[in-house]
Order: structure tokens, then C-alpha cells, then sequence
């Protein structure tokens, strides 16, 4: 099976689990194949955490879950010391962080001071515990659910936290042919639990140098810049994008083009994973009256193709 059948198997299963959704899930995809953090935020109940257990199975990835509440603390995520009195010194004790996929569920009830437990996890692949850096298994991704903001009992993520993520997709109820296949169907949750592993970590990897490997040309390359220079002009966002979101935005590119098939990024690549890399990076302006997903999406039109 070469790598094109293996992409499109990944996409096929997750579909099986996710009914009605194509979109959301090819975006989930190329968030991983760019080894990109994913945050998936909606309403309960429209299928974020089962989800997320269906890539990381279809991944083939070790994983752990982590119930994210108000009393939740940082050493309940990255492990404490312990001492053994027949060795007569400390012990480390690893937490759910040491694992290839953490699934954080409902990441915004936790609070502020364990938020930031997870920067350096999700930045450098490694955390400090005790005055001693462990590296973290590799890959290390962070696939994290989350409630609107409006819901009682949650947080606001930080914003350098929130700049950690790759994307941030919605999922947004189901149609009616959808919502019947449910209705009719086995337990989402249940066959997401069942599912096989398509890959191996080295096969994983070697996706994810496939996608290192698409050609982005010059006028493409001119586009991104275009795209980041409209953020920060003041017409449509307080603040603009840094240049880490802007490579951000090219290595997703990149994922969603060997999505596609081809080995070059092509325009209608930024467009398609643009809202999703860098609307939960944008603060929109007071008098625009639209959200940052709807302004990223006014901004594109106003922004000439290459």
C-alpha cells in the first residue's frame, strides 16, 4: 500500500466514526501529519471526545486521557517524585503526559496555573520536574476538547497556549442523514474504541516527512506573506500573526496537499486549512461585528490570488 492508499484508508475509517463530517476530519489529518496540537472545541455532545479516541487508535498511538477539572494539578499531569525507602532515594513516578497522544478532555475547566503546565509539553516535547527535564515519547501530539467559553465552570485558554495548537476545528451538529445514522447505528464511542491501528510510529514519521517535503513555489510563498501582512494591517485584527504562525500556516498547507495527492502546495491549500490555523490565534476588531473565523474568511476575499 503506498502512502496515497494509506492517507486515504486513515480518512475512510475515521469517517466510519465520525459520520457527516469530511471536512472536519481531513483538517484533523493534516493537523497530525503536520505534528501539529489539535483542538476541537464545540458543545457537548457532538462527538469531540470521541473523536479524538478514533485518531489516536487510527493513528496506531499510544494514548491516555485526562479528565481537565477546577482542582486538577500540574503534577497529576506530569508526574511526581516519590521517595522508596528500600532504595533510599526518590523516585519519579511519570503522569499521563509521558504517552504519544494525550487526550485532554475539556482543557478549559482546568485552571490558569495548570494550563501553563502544558507549554512546554506541547512546545518542546519535554517537561521539568524536580529541577530535571524528561523528554516526552515520540511523537508527542496534544488532541484537546473544549467547551465554548460561555458554558459555567470554564477558563479562557492563554493566549501563548491557544498559539500552541496547530488548528481549532467546530463540528457543529449533524445534518439530518447524519443525526439517522446515529440514531440507527452502534455507539459511536464504542466502535471508536475498536478500531485498528493503520499505522506505526515509523511509518507515521515517514508521513510526516513526506509533508516536509511538498514544494511551496515563490508566488505561493508570496500569498502566505500577503495573508500574514493583512492580519497585522489593523483592518481586520487587533493584533497580527506572528512568524511562527506563519510557518504554522505553510506546514498545514503542506499536510492538506499530500491530502490532495499532489507534491506542491497550491493557493486553494492555504485557503482550506486558513480559518482553522489562525482564527484562535486573532482577536477581531470591536467594530467588525463578525467572529475571527467569519473575519479570516472576509479577509481571504479581499487578499488577491497569486
Amino acid at each position: 500500500m503506498n502512502a496515497q492508499q494509506k492517507l486515504q484508508s486513515l480518512v475512510d475509517q475515521l469517517n466510519t466514526v465520525l459520520v457527516g463530517k469530511p471536512s472536519q476530519v481531513q483538517d484533523c489529518v493534516a493537523c497530525l501529519l503536520a505534528g501539529g496540537h489539535l483542538l476541537i472545541e464545540d458543545v457537548p455532545g457532538v462527538g469531540k471526545t470521541t473523536l479524538a479516541h478514533a485518531l489516536a487508535r487510527t493513528f496506531g498511538l499510544q494514548f491516555s486521557r485526562v479528565q481537565f477539572t477546577a482542582d486538577l494539578m500540574p503534577s497529576d499531569l506530569s508526574g511526581v517524585s516519590v521517595y522508596d525507602r528500600v532504595k533510599e532515594d526518590f523516585v519519579f513516578h511519570p503522569g499521563p503526559l509521558f504517552t504519544q497522544v494525550l487526550l485532554a478532555d475539556e482543557i478549559n475547566r482546568a485552571s490558569p496555573k495548570t494550563q501553563s503546565a502544558l507549554l512546554e509539553a506541547m512546545e518542546e516535547k519535554q517537561v521539568t520536574v524536580d529541577g530535571e527535564t524528561r523528554a516526552l515519547p515520540s511523537p508527542f501530539f496534544v488532541i484537546a476538547t473544549q467547551n465554548p467559553f460561555d458554558q459555567i465552570g470554564t477558563y479562557a485558554l492563554p493566549e501563548s497556549q491557544l498559539d500552541r495548537f496547530l488548528m481549532r476545528i467546530s463540528l457543529g451538529y449533524p445534518d439530518r442523514r447524519a443525526e439517522r445514522d446515529l440514531l440507527s447505528g452502534r455507539d459511536r464511542r464504542a466502535l471508536a474504541g475498536g478500531l485498528p491501528g493503520l499505522l506505526t510510529s515509523a511509518e507515521l514519521a515517514s508521513l510526516q516527512q513526506k509533508v516536509l517535503d511538498v514544494h511551496s513555489a515563490e508566488p505561493l510563498l508570496d500569498y502566505v506573506q500577503d495573508l500574514i501582512a493583512a492580519t497585522r494591517s489593523g483592518r481586520w485584527f487587533l493584533k497580527g500573526l506572528s512568524p511562527r504562525a506563519g510557518m504554522a500556516v505553510l506546514r498545514a498547507a503542506k499536510a492538506q496537499a499530500l491530502l490532495c495527492g499532489r507534491d506542491y502546495v497550491a493557493p486553494d491549500d492555504v485557503q482550506a486549512i486558513l480559518a482553522q490555523t489562525v482564527a484562535h490565534r486573532l482577536i477581531p476588531t470591536g467594530d467588525a461585528g463578525r467572529g475571527s473565523v467569519e473575519q479570516v474568511r472576509a479577509m481571504l476575499d479581499e487578499v488577491p490570488l497569486p
